[in-house]
């Protein structure tokens, strides 16, 4: 292929295939693509409706139409006529195909559909797991997450009747694939139970999806994120390898918010592992009975309610709302296996200043000074005479039931200090790390990304600890001025939604002559889904459509796929991408609302139905209901739509129970004076070994892909 063909082809979207005659992939969509506009495009795009001087369009029959099947619109809304649709024996056809070449390592992911929808509708890389042929052919793309689908449901011999009675730590063994088992498995209607036929009616294969997660720490993240977050686009300061400067997302508005906001409940400071503060405990016998562990202190709190200022008494508009703040950080070295001592220690005000900035010599020998992280040499602590004890009763007299402590990871310093305050701010749970707890983003991190400051860059010198408490400082300052939301969400990337409206490319097939060769424009979008779908990450759509009953979310798909025949809510023609969610079969298997997914979650699931036919399997009704629903949807979607089907997940019961018994467990264990002996709740390497176990199973899922 010579150099302008070459060009040609890349103006026209097609992607590099794989295992693909050269003529299969050569079908440019210059070969009289012409189609009715999409409304927000024939609303927005002027130039759809005349053909460029310099248009590349090259003649032929079925381009010979005088007005070249465009209409202009009228009162606001689009006039449809028929598109110009290829027909299924066509060369330019579009179509989503796998290779038994294709380079496949391992199970695609959540993401990997994700990324298909951005290839074929925005700026997405291509795909090396599947063949995208005719890319600028495709009029919709369909998402449907149905949590709940599980590849054993489509075995020959399953029998639905008992399929729900296993315990959800003998159902894990269900889908017990290996590693290596990741090619997807042609759908044969011959190996399926026939109340599945319409799968296999719809799509030719069934594809292993892993869900996101992290094994090493047993977590599962939450599906719906990966899909409707786009991965954040690549700049010149990442490819060099810096870090990319936050900037507020589009129409912004900082929201003043008090410092109290950010404190960490009595939960947050459990799960994170603070040391327990009486004033933390319910009143009664626990608390009245309370010791600190030998050596350890306690600040002056006797009730939480003591450090709450009269609204009479705070100053119009502050931050601090009449809390002293004191940001600390401290070093430490060295003392024993696993046994750090604290060495110095810094506390700064709210305005800056220097309250406290001490060494301190250990009680114990010194095994390592960590010099290349705490700065602190032998020669610095050999004339040091302040001891742990004179650090803890200079604390006791400064901090009071109105002090606010903030920090970094501030668990660490207080249990080197061995002190306990129940008022905490800390900068690693207000600014998360993207994966989620028990990640946390490093200070330097966290200053070079909200701050642009360079801290930490003494080479073998360590850090200082003034440094790092005024960079929490300055953090937690940003994030009162900005609001509670700024710095969490954004982070992860860039929403789906707002993607596909920013970076969505047109091609003459859907939006006209000068769309030729690929035309950036915004791309419409849909959610639907159970509960309030204007809540969350969804509410970035195009359309939101709530619904409460997976019958809604039908009617609700075609609705966005169609429009609306006034065109005032769903545009005339539909919208171009669609995501949804069913939900009833996650009710009847019990998954719904037993693992904490997704901060968007509606409210519980509903009652189960019940047949009146005892003979009646509720599971094998589901299922076959299910499969009615998606013959419906593809029945009325129009040529050339891709639809993918995932379940998000596997089975997440047994990790829930696990993970349940894990936090249990923590809580018991940090509560001073409690005995490991006589835990109600043991942790061992049993228990961790089951719970690896549970989330492997829990991020096994499975996927459809098919084109209509």
């Amino acid at each position: 292929m010579g150099k302008k063909s070459k060009n040609k082809a890349n103006r026209n979207g097609i992607a590099p295939t794989m295992a693909q005659p050269d003529s299969a992939t050569s079908s440019s969509a210059l070969d009289g693509a012409a189609a009715e506009t999409s409304p927000a495009e024939a609303a927005g795009s002027p130039q759809a409706h005349s053909e460029s001087s310099g248009s590349l369009k090259r003649s032929s029959t079925h381009d010979a139409d005088d007005d070249d099947g465009w209409r202009t619109i009228e009162q606001g809304r689009p006039i449809k006529k028929a598109k110009k649709l290829p027909g299924a024996e066509s060369s330019r056809y579009p179509a989503i195909t796998f290779s038994n070449q294709a380079r496949l390592q391992s199970k695609i992911n959540v993401s990997s559909l994700r990324d298909l929808v951005l290839y074929i509708f925005a700026d997405g890389p291509a795909p090396q797991w599947v063949s995208i042929k005719h890319r600028p052919e495709f009029r919709k793309i369909v998402a449907i997450m149905i949590p709940g689908l599980e590849e054993a449901m489509f075995k020959g011999n399953v029998d639905f009747a008992t399929y729900s009675k296993l315990a959800p730590d003998q159902a894990i063994d269900r889908v017990a694939s290996s590693p290596d088992d990741y090619y997807p498995r042609a759908l044969k209607k011959e190996n399926m139970p026939e109340l599945l036929h319409p799968f296999a009616d719809i799509f030719p294969h069934l594809w292993p999806v892993r869900a996101p997660g992290d094994d090493k720490y047993g977590k599962l993240h939450s599906p719906v994120q990966a899909m409707l977050t786009a991965p954040p686009p690549k700049n010149k300061e990442e490819k060099k390898g810096g870090v990319k400067p936050v900037s507020d997302p589009q129409g912004w508005n900082d929201q003043r918010t008090r410092i109290t906001e950010f404190l960490a409940t009595p939960e947050e400071l459990v799960d994170h592992q603070f040391p327990s503060h009486p004033a933390l405990l319910p009143e009664g016998e626990r608390r009245n009975n309370f010791k600190d562990p030998e050596g350890w202190v306690h600040t002056r709190v006797e009730k939480l309610v003591d450090g709450s200022v009269s609204e009479a008494d705070i100053e119009q508009g502050s931050i601090t709302v009449g809390r002293e703040v004191l940001a600390l950080d401290c070093e430490m070295c060295v003392t024993g296996e696993n046994e750090y001592s604290l060495t110095r220690i810094s506390l700064i005000s709210w305005d800056g200043s220097v309250v406290l900035d001490e060494l301190v010599k250990p009680d114990k020998p010194i095994i390592d000074y960590v010099t290349r992280f705490s700065g602190i040499t032998k020669e610095m602590l050999d004339p040091v005479t302040t001891t742990l004890k004179d650090i803890q009763a200079r604390l006791l007299d400064i901090l009071h039931p109105k002090t606010i402590l903030l920090g970094h990871s501030l668990d660490s310093d207080l249990k080197a200090i061995h002190l306990a305050h129940p008022f905490i701010v800390d900068t690693s749970m207000i600014f998360p790390h993207p994966r989620g707890p028990p990640l946390k983003s490093s200070l330097k991190f966290l200053a070079q990304k909200y701050l642009s400051r360079e801290i930490q860059k003494g080479q073998g010198t360590g850090h200082d600890s003034i440094e790092d408490a005024k960079t929490c400082l300055d953090l937690v300052k940003k994030k009162c001025e900005k609001g509670k939301a700024w710095a969490t969400g954004e982070s992860q990337g860039e929403n789906l939604f707002k993607r596909l409206a920013r970076a969505g490319t047109a091609y003459r097939a859907t939006a006209g002559p000068e769309a030729t060769g690929g035309l950036p424009t915004g791309k419409s979008s849909a959610a639907v889904d159970w509960g309030d779908a204007t809540r969350g990450i969804s509410s970035a759509a195009t359309v939101t459509i709530s619904c409460s009953s997976d019958a809604e979310v039908e009617a609700g798909i075609i609705r966005a796929v169609k429009g609306d025949p006034d065109g005032l809510e769903v545009p005339g023609g539909g919208v171009d991408f669609v995501w949804s969610r069913m939900r009833e079969l996650e009710a009847l298997q019990g998954w719904w609302n037993r693992n904490k997914l997704a901060s968007e979650e509606a409210a519980g699931p509903p009652v189960a139905a019940t047949s009146e036919d005892a003979a009646v399997c509720p599971l094998e009704e589901c299922l076959k209901t299910l499969g009615q629903r998606l013959k419906h949807i593809y029945d009325e979607l129009p040529k050339c739509t891709a639809l993918i089907v995932f379940s998000g997940t596997g089975d997440p019961r047994e990790m829930s129970r696990l993970q349940s018994l894990h936090a249990q467990h923590k809580k018991e264990y940090n509560t001073p004076g409690s005995n490991w002996d006589k835990l109600s709740v043991q942790w061992t390497d049993v228990e961790v070994q089951a719970l690896k176990k549970a989330v492997r199973a829990a991020r096994n899922g499975i996927g459809f892909i098919g084109v209509k």
